[in-house]
């Protein structure tokens, strides 16, 4: 049986995970979200 407490103690985050979490909350980036709220914009403006 695995023992998640014993795992857990040995777990090592990733190097390439947190470079990209940095990489991706530093740049200002258009997501879907973002792109439908301008067309909601528009489409009330119209």
């Amino acid at each position: 049986m695995i023992n998640f407490e014993e795992e857990l103690k040995h777990f090592q985050p990733s190097n390439e995970i947190e470079d990209a979490e940095s990489e991706i909350y530093e740049h200002d980036i258009t997501d879907m979200t973002d792109i439908m709220q301008q067309m909601m914009m528009e489409l009330k403006r119209k």
